[in-house]
């Protein structure tokens, strides 16, 4: 089933502003709440829809590219993972926005009074480098990554400055009369617990570096610096924390013979000049396999022939990009005696002389139809 569109999800139009998109997340995830909702599972897919529109669009970069690719831009690891997020990790990254007791702590998980917030993990940040055959077909990649696990053996216990809430209250005396802070306990870093045992090998918070492999499914039609998360699988946190992110990063190589251009790709096909007096067939180089063209005698340098079809998937799922061909007659540099007097007898041949007509389109004409 296809995706709702984030910005319907929270009822709000393109040109909202940050607060906007705030206050519309604040108010679903109120209307949706679990607590609110119990064992309505229709809500609680609600919520989580809510939430995944809100981490993607509260994001100046995500909202940028889900403005210009849509949910494709997401999928596999870019976004939520098509609802992989669960509620801790929905209560973790955005329980700041119900902070400050404001439903008084009705609510579970949002740290307003309901409950212990959960740590996240760092993220790691890697690049991977397509080839264009890859990036045109999709491919699913296996990388080799160290992560921050728990180590075998670790144990924690309450933390006894927070008392497992993972935050302090401080009250100060202000001219408005008493106010009422919280913030991160600085003792367990927000955890809520702090370590009681560890082996030798571990670090300062119950830790120590794996080696892992790590399937990434990449869609077809990605671009060059294209961001794409996987969830779950950068460094573990401590204790009863969740894990960060892979952040993957895409990298484009260079083909030898297509240089890509959006959707679409190009090549420069060079034929002799009784080639493309007589005509004849080619075969080239295209993402898919070599494909054999027709090239029609009398053909003109600059030609341009676009195969349809024959491109990049476009990353929204619209179509496929085409090749354009772009043919080039190759003028000999030299010639020996016989041939030299055979065009020097042409040259005021009247088949030999440039006859343009409306079907031979100039330079601009023919850069205009490669945009169109």
């Amino acid at each position: 089933m296809a995706k709702k569109d984030y910005y319907d999800v929270l009822g709000i139009s393109k040109s909202a502003s940050a607060a906007e998109i705030k206050k519309a997340y604040r108010k679903k995830a109120i209307e949706h709440h679990p607590d609110k909702n119990p064992d309505d599972k229709g809500a609680e897919a609600k919520f989580k829809e809510a939430a995944e529109a809100y981490e993607v669009l509260s994001d100046e970069n995500k909202k940028a590219r889900y403005d210009q690719y849509g949910h494709q831009a997401f999928e596999n690891g870019g976004g939520f993972g098509g609802g992989g997020m669960n509620m801790d990790d929905i209560f973790s990254q955005f329980g700041d926005i119900f902070g400050g007791g404001g439903f008084g702590g009705g609510f579970s998980g949002f740290g307003g009074g309901g409950g212990q917030r959960r740590v996240k993990g760092s993220n790691l940040r890697i690049r991977v480098k397509l080839t264009l055959e890859e990036i045109a077909n999709g491919v699913e990649k296996k990388i080799k990554v160290k992560r921050k696990v728990q180590a075998p053996g670790t144990t924690y216990k309450t933390c006894t400055t927070c008392h497992g809430s993972g935050q302090v209250t401080r009250i100060a005396n202000t001219i408005l009369g008493r106010m009422q802070t919280s913030a991160p306990c600085n003792v367990c870093g927000g955890a809520g617990q702090i370590i009681d045992k560890k082996p030798a090998d571990a670090d300062a918070q119950g830790l120590k570096v794996s080696e892992e492999t790590v399937s990434i499914k990449i869609p077809a039609g990605v671009v060059d610096g294209m961001q794409l998360k996987v969830s779950g699988k950068g460094n573990e946190a401590p204790g009863n924390g969740i894990s960060g992110d892979i952040i993957v990063v895409i990298e484009e190589e260079q083909h030898e013979k297509l240089q890509r251009e959006g959707d679409n790709l190009h090549y420069d096909l060079y034929i002799s000049y009784s080639d493309a007096v007589l005509g004849t067939s080619k075969e080239i180089d295209t993402v898919t396999g070599k494909v054999r063209i027709k090239v029609e005698a009398g053909v003109q340098s600059g030609k341009i022939l676009r195969l349809r079809g024959k491109g990049i998937p476009s990353i929204n799922g619209y179509g496929r990009g085409d090749l354009l061909v772009h043919v080039n007659v190759w003028t000999p540099k030299t010639l020996n005696k016989q041939q030299r007097e055979f065009f020097e007898s042409m040259q005021e041949d009247e088949h030999f002389m440039p006859k343009p007509d409306s079907s031979d389109k100039s330079f601009f004409e023919k850069v205009k139809d490669m945009f169109s």
